[in-house]
């Protein structure tokens, strides 16, 4: 059927704002990386937009000799895949019993977790709660007050309560138990959704700021996002990290502009894998029938 004008002009304007929503992402993207690909000339001369200039690698080089860049990477790559594991781990253990309609007083237990999704203790309690279970400056203080999102637990189990039930009779016919179902079957099943999840968790992480900065005071365990953000915000931090040999030809948004990079090509690496079950996984979550 034809579109009507309407539709057309509607279509139309949605392009365009998508466009524009789009451009301002890939923009800011394209002029790091050509920052941190440039020449230290056509850098501090400010010549460089959206191309390097007098391509160098000298940047990188710099970032990676002279900061504890290689460090900082694998404490954040420690945080998330355990924080990730663990999450999803807590997530399962939550979701499924809350999806069986044979499990008592489940409605309770889903509006209590609900209920944290609207109220909390505040900062200042969670971190005394934190420090009393001596977790300060461990990187238990940046897994356990988030172990399990609402958010993510209510996807999960719309998502499991959406599987046949036909399956679920056929497994338990066969003797299935309950842990058999869950690991033969109902996993199985779901792991476009896993993926989606997964993904979500893995993010969190990998992007850690706030709690970073309020629970882990030992600089050698802070991951990349309260480096970069330190980098970001100094310039003399920047310099006093570099190697001497090095600081001549230092611009230190040569350098930040590499860490950025470094920062986030874990993450745009692992998302064309995850992406085909991005949008199938949400929506089995989310629709109901």
């Amino acid at each position: 059927m034809k579109d009507t004008r309407g539709e057309q002009v509607f279509y139309t304007l949605n392009y365009i704002v998508l466009s524009l929503i789009a451009l301002s992402c890939i923009l800011p993207l394209l002029n790091v990386t050509a920052l941190s690909l440039s020449g230290a000339n056509a850098v501090m001369a400010g010549r460089v937009g959206l191309w390097p200039v007098d391509f160098s690698l000298f940047s990188f080089e710099s970032l990676f000799k002279g900061t504890p860049i290689v460090r900082s990477f694998w404490n954040s790559v420690e945080i998330t895949l355990i924080g990730t594991a663990l999450s999803m781990a807590v997530t399962i253990m939550a979701a499924y019993p809350l999806s069986r309609k044979q499990f008592y007083s489940r409605r309770f237990f889903t509006m209590a977790m609900v209920f944290t999704m609207i109220f909390n203790g505040g900062l200042i309690p969670t971190y005394l709660v934190v420090q009393k279970l001596g977790l300060v400056n461990s990187y238990g203080a940046l897994w356990l007050p988030g172990l399990v999102s609402t958010y993510n637990m209510l996807i999960m189990r719309s998502s499991f309560e959406n599987l046949p039930k036909e399956v679920d009779e056929a497994a338990r016919i066969d003797g299935c138990s309950e842990l058999g179902l869950l690991f033969r079957i109902v996993l199985p099943l779901s792991k476009p959704m896993l993926a989606t999840l997964a993904l979500f968790y893995g993010v969190g992480y990998w992007n850690s700021f706030m709690s970073v900065m309020i629970y882990i005071n030992d600089t050698v365990k802070f991951n990349m996002t309260v480096l970069v953000q330190n980098m970001i915000k100094s310039t003399s931090l920047v310099q006093d990290f570099s190697d001497p040999t090095m600081v001549s030809n230092l611009t230190p948004e040569g350098v930040r502009s590499a860490a950025v990079i470094v920062m986030i090509v874990p993450i745009l690496a692992v998302y064309p894998f995850l992406q085909k079950y991005f949008v199938k996984g949400v929506m089995l979550g989310s629709i109901k029938g």
